[in-house]
């Protein structure tokens, strides 16, 4: 499934490169600490997180993921999405927590 469909199905916020839309998602990993997500998550992952900082693009670049999502309706600074325009990594936000989008994202992509 591409990442465009997935935004749409869910009615995520695309905050930051639309182009990055037409990747495809494997799975999903949720988790707000780096270093879990680095030992953990796959190539392609959506990344379920409630952290904002500008890191969580380099970790996300760093491991191939198809994009972060970020939970709770947590504002992103203008620097971070920036920084993921640069890095190619579409940031998308919702108002749902973390284990409600999980959930979602798991029967859109089962």
């Amino acid at each position: 499934m591409k990442l465009l469909d997935v935004a749409n199905a869910l009615s995520l916020e695309v905050k930051s490169f639309k182009d990055g839309l037409q990747k495809d998602v494997t799975g999903a990993y949720v988790s707000d600490l780096l270093s879990d997500v680095m030992a953990n998550s796959k190539q392609g992952n959506i990344w379920i997180t409630l952290q904002t900082h500008l890191n969580i693009v380099a970790v996300a670049s760093m491991k191939g993921l198809a994009g972060i999502v970020i939970v709770n309706g947590r504002q992103v600074q203008e620097e971070v999405l920036k920084r993921a325009e640069e890095e190619k990594m579409p940031i998308m936000v919702t108002q749902m927590p973390a284990f409600e989008i999980a959930g979602k994202l798991y029967r859109l992509l089962a």
